[in-house]
């Protein structure tokens, strides 16, 4: 069989399964997240969006950049992989001690005692982290990303019932602590039962330094985007209303469980799979350029549908509460629908085992959005989301200015693969927005269901009249994965 065909059925399969998986977590998530919206009251989100600013943080320490350089190695073997285990534990301790004591320091600053405890208790995430990491990089190294799929619906069923019933019987934030804690508790335990590999008493400081030295620069890049991506909802938290902020947050988290889905799914397979193919630039230039153009075809009209449709969306799901959230939700559909291109250049930085290039590219980019952004602290929250467009437009030209020189693929070149997609999604948006000013009044879901049918008709059907690319080859692809599925089963 030829390699490139072979290699490309694996990665549509590793794809499909972990897409199969984000989409089946992210399904369940969203309708806990819109029952416990329902529930709670905007400032119970409030108060997990700051506490979780910190776990995420300190999620970016457990993985210290070795997961990713386990995947990036060669020839990884046990020791390189039981080394990263034994460390990950003892550090994941040391952080946890860390974030126990500075609690109340936390609680200080946001005037709200009631912070020192769920901050301690929503941080146990990082012991637990710290079992699960190197195990998800075995996975992924060996492309068994059926094994995540498992995992990831045991953690979000178990963890659905446990934040509605809490939130049920009054729990307020707790319910969300709960959510989180035994999502991430049960599907590191199913991990663990259906991954083979197991750490063995083995440790080489020689091998993790070697590890170190490719990771470093993935985790101190890691943490200058996490504190970044986090910095505004920090300032939010502090010079705003905890209602504010989960405003903002809650315009967030719509489209980035959509990008998630994709992005998370797109992440996991390219970078084992480049990294495979790193000696070759054209090939990794070939895969590059196939997950941006199929990805964005994609996602653009998810986003933008989204966007146009939040007057029917937010109300209808969220009640009518959470409507001050439809600006901020926008703003995040237009710069989350470019995120195919971050994600694909960066990933085949990394592949190539520049991860100094990667380094130097968060440093400047999040340089000039630090600029941005406090510029804008003093004129609202709007001002600050707003912001996010322009930093979102120089990143993309920042993470693909190295890639013209490594594998020839420009960021003008890259445009014109998206553009098609692109401009067919917002005549797409713009068309199901009209639904809305049909002079019959119409149920908030009756709406919803014939924006949804209206959209995906002339998407699919202006794909098809255009010919695009992407469109053909995902039919392509999906027929090749049903007939594989077929042989299979006979």
């Amino acid at each position: 069989m030829d390699n490139k065909k072979s290699t490309g059925n694996v990665v549509v399969t590793n794809f499909f399964w972990r897409f199969a998986e984000r989409c089946g977590a992210q399904i369940i998530q969203f309708i806990v997240s819109i029952v416990l919206a329902r529930i709670l009251a905007p400032e119970a989100y409030g108060t997990i969006v700051l506490v979780l600013v910190f776990s995420q943080i300190l999620q970016v320490f457990v993985d210290s950049g070795l997961g990713n350089a386990l995947i990036q190695k060669k020839d990884a073997d046990d020791l390189d992989f039981s080394s990263v285990f034994w460390f990950n534990v003892v550090w994941c301790l040391v952080l946890y001690a860390l974030m126990f004591f500075c609690a109340p320091l936390i609680a200080s600053f946001y005037n709200d005692e009631s912070l020192t405890a769920v901050v301690r208790v929503l941080c146990l995430m990082v012991v637990v982290s710290g079992l699960k990491n190197v195990q998800q990089a075995y996975v992924s190294r060996t492309m068994q990303f059926k094994r995540f799929f498992w995992a990831t619906l045991g953690g979000t069923l178990v963890s659905a019932a446990a934040g509605i019933s809490i939130a049920v019987l009054g729990g307020g934030v707790w319910a969300l602590v709960a959510q989180k804690l035994v999502n991430l508790a049960i599907d590191t335990t199913v991990l663990w039962f259906t991954v083979k590999w197991r750490p063995k008493f083995m440790f080489s400081l020689k091998r993790l330094k070697g590890l170190f030295s490719y990771g470093w620069k993935l985790l101190a890049s890691a943490l200058i985007d996490t504190i970044y991506n986090n910095l505004r909802q920090l300032i939010i938290g502090k010079f705003y209303s905890k209602s504010d902020l989960a405003f903002y947050n809650q315009g967030k988290q719509f489209p980035n469980m959509i990008v998630t889905n994709i992005n998370t799914s797109i992440d996991s397979v390219l970078l084992p799979t480049m990294s495979k193919a790193q000696d070759d630039p054209a090939r990794v230039k070939q895969m590059t350029r196939r997950a941006i153009k199929t990805s964005t075809y994609i996602m653009a009209p998810l986003m933008m549908g989204l966007a146009f449709c939040a007057d029917t969306i937010v109300p209808l799901i969220l009640t009518e509460k959470w409507l001050p959230c439809v600006p901020f939700l926008r703003i995040f559909c237009i710069t989350y629908m470019f995120y195919p291109i971050h994600t694909a250049n960066l990933n085949a930085i990394k592949a190539m085992g520049r991860s100094d290039l990667f380094l130097i590219l968060e440093i400047i980019k999040k340089a000039v959005g630090l600029v941005v952004m406090l510029s804008t602290i003093w004129f609202g929250v709007l001002v600050m989301a707003y912001s996010l467009l322009f930093t979102s437009v120089t990143s993309q030209i920042i993470n693909s200015w190295p890639n013209k020189k490594l594998m020839n693929y420009s960021y003008l070149e890259q445009l014109k693969d998206i553009i098609p997609g692109i401009l067919l999604a917002v005549f797409m948006g713009v068309c199901v927005k009209l639904i809305e000013f049909i002079p019959i009044t119409l149920p908030l879901i009756v709406t919803l269901i014939l924006q949804i049918l209206v959209g995906a008709a002339i998407y699919i059907l202006l794909s098809k009249v255009f010919k695009l690319e992407s469109f053909a080859y995902l039919l392509e692809m999906l027929k090749s994965f049903k007939n594989k599925k077929k042989k299979s089963e006979s």
